[in-house]
């Protein structure tokens, strides 16, 4: 039973990350699952028809259009931490630490004479932007949509009278 109760809870914390992230695999190791089975577990959670409902209701209540819509915000509220951790490490890190550094917000890396290194971030203020132009338009098109079903379905009525 607790087995049980342990994989629903990594199931619903997937399918919170998977709606903030919109990445199979980070989602998957993010709520619990092991690095190296991420991606498997994190496609049987978008399997299962539970999931996939939990999914649709998050992204209804936070009007989220998707992964396009994901991506934007962790571009525009994600942290930068590590980047930061990097560009001020005294030498480059191991492999297996630089793998599992969160990355999606630099851009560019690249190294400068003189030994430093240079990070570009994605640009904030431009992701709030393109945030907001998606966001509107998923607005509108819902408004376009709500204004049809009302007029198709008052004229499958019979509300309507040709005399």
């Amino acid at each position: 039973m607790q087995k049980k109760n342990n994989l629903k809870a990594k199931r619903d914390a997937f399918c919170c990350y998977y709606v903030m992230l919109g990445n199979v695999a980070e989602a998957a190791e993010k709520a619990g699952f092991d690095r190296e089975n991420a991606l498997t577990e994190g496609i049987k959670c978008l399997r299962s028809a539970e999931c996939r409902r939990t999914i649709a209701g998050l992204r209804d209540v936070l009007n989220d259009s998707g992964n396009v819509s994901a991506g934007l915000k962790r571009l525009a509220f994600g942290n930068c931490a590590d980047a930061v951790y990097l560009v001020f490490a005294d030498e480059l890190p191991p492999a297996e630490i630089i793998e599992r550094l969160d990355l999606f917000n630099v851009s560019e890396i690249k190294r400068v004479k003189g030994g430093g290194v240079e990070v570009k971030l994605f640009d904030r203020l431009k992701a709030l932007e393109k945030l907001f132009e998606l966001e509107s338009s998923c607005s509108d098109r819902n408004k376009a949509a709500d204004l049809i079903a009302a007029l198709t379905s008052s004229a499958e009525d019979g509300d309507c009278s040709d005399d």
